[in-house]
């Protein structure tokens, strides 16, 4: 006969439930005013594309960097907002249009402040006709110390084409920007091909029968106190608000980006805290412990969990990418973009990247994972019914993470990672498919930061 819930647990509980929901409606309501990365890309795609266009061969040009990536670029930055414009974006449109310098005044201000007036005085005068030596573009310590604004400033100069033009680093950018675009397309349509068997195997009913679905004795109001208590009001909120600070402090030292991704490490792992001491005692002590545990690892054998979860991936990927066309049509760019994806995308701290890519790929997969598809999905399953318990530990999961523009492909990949661990049964291939999302799109990150 099971026990009678506790009234403080039911207090607790619906306290919880009052925060959350006042913590998630500031969280997306905040994230309507945080840019998205999705611009950023696109820049960063099409400068690659521009700095490889001469290693591309003619046959794949209007595929890979398209008919004309100069102009394209150009016509990309002429829509950003003049007051929204970062130095290098300013730059890099007078380079690529030395006509816009005439029709932005103000620019010779910003230009003065950032040490770059020298090259707005030397396309004056490439433009009265006076000759200009190109040889400073080639300077160790020259001002100019990127591939696209050392190429068009030298050319923008009268420099000579070939002199202009890094061979050696247009084939690498070529292969980078071809990887990058290759990588998805063939995952894609892969995908695509297993998503409509299975979805064929399903209506034939072929598939083979899911294992029996091992759940905790824990109620959903223990659930509540889970995820509300200690991952969102606990986790999301208390803990960060001494924690972070402390840790800032203490790296006052150093620089950015490596501050930055120190405080993004122990801000994660300062969040994971209070809910994995919940979770150990709501477990601790409770009866008929199965043979794997109440998390259902089963880490052998390791092989099939690599395969069902890179299958896994594999299938949710067309899914996810056609939601996020889908809203993108109805609703445009909504914006809100994890902060996360702007500092790996700009960093190229070496030690950075690796802390980032330590609590992208091996932390929030792991403590995720746990949390949504280790406890709550089969609870919730056991009292709702599979179903419903599929949708709603799905869109608990996106709704964590605080960001409306990302809130319906999150959702889509909560419900791919919660039909893997009920069709296996265990709970180590959902954080390996977990863990090869957040790697592949760090890897396309990394690819367009180097640009």
């Amino acid at each position: 006969m099971q026990r009678a819930t506790p009234i403080w647990k039911i207090f607790l509980a619906l306290l919880s439930l009052l925060l959350v929901a006042a913590v998630w409606t500031k969280g997306l309501q905040d994230s309507f005013n945080r840019p998205s990365v999705t611009p950023a890309l696109s820049l960063k795609q099409q400068e690659m594309a521009l700095v490889a266009e001469p290693a591309v061969p003619i046959q794949l040009k209007a595929v890979l960097v398209g008919a004309n990536p100069a102009d394209t670029l150009r016509k990309s930055l002429l829509d950003i907002p003049f007051e929204e414009m970062r130095d290098r974006e300013r730059l890099l449109l007078a380079a690529l249009d030395p006509s816009w310098i005439d029709r932005q005044k103000a620019l010779s201000e910003t230009l003065a402040e950032t040490s770059l007036l020298p090259f707005q005085k030397s396309l004056s005068q490439s433009q009265k006709g006076q000759v200009i030596s190109v040889d400073p573009f080639y300077e160790k310590d020259t001002f100019i110390d990127e591939p696209l604004l050392k190429r068009f400033g030298c050319l923008a100069l009268g420099g000579d084409e070939d002199k202009c033009i890094d061979s050696k680093l247009a084939g690498t950018m070529a292969f980078k920007l071809a990887f990058s675009q290759a990588l998805p397309a063939c995952g894609l349509l892969v995908g695509t091909v297993l998503l409509l068997r299975q979805i064929w195997l399903i209506f034939r009913k072929a598939t083979l029968p899911w294992p029996e679905l091992i759940s905790s004795p824990l109620s959903i109001t223990d659930m509540v106190l889970l995820v509300g208590g200690g991952f969102v009001v606990l986790g999301e909120v208390i803990v960060p608000t001494f924690a972070v600070p402390l840790g800032t402090s203490l790296l006052s030292d150093l620089k950015s980006p490596l501050s930055q991704a120190v405080t993004v490490l122990i801000g994660y792992c300062s969040m994971t805290v209070p809910p994995l001491i919940i979770l150990r005692q709501q477990l601790q002590g409770l009866d008929g412990v199965p043979r794997d545990g109440w998390l259902q690892w089963r880490l052998h054998p390791l092989s099939s969990a690599i395969s069902k979860a890179f299958q896994g991936w594999l299938m949710v990927l067309p899914a996810v990418l056609l939601i996020s066309w889908l809203m993108t049509l109805l609703f445009g760019d909504q914006g809100g973009s994890n902060p996360l994806l702007e500092l790996v995308l700009s960093s190229r701290d070496s030690f950075a990247l690796m802390l980032l890519l330590l609590t992208t790929v091996v932390l929030a997969p792991v403590f995720e994972e746990v949390v949504f598809r280790g406890v709550l999905l089969p609870v919730l399953a056991k009292s709702l019914g599979q179903f419903w318990g599929v949708i709603t530990s799905a869109l608990v999961f996106g709704l964590a993470h605080l960001s409306v523009g990302e809130l319906t492909p999150l959702f889509v990949l909560g419900i791919g990672l919660a039909l893997l661990r009920l069709s296996t049964g265990r709970l180590l291939p959902c954080v390996l498919m977990h863990a090869f999302w957040n790697g592949i799109t760090f890897t396309n990150l990394l690819l367009l930061g180097g640009s």
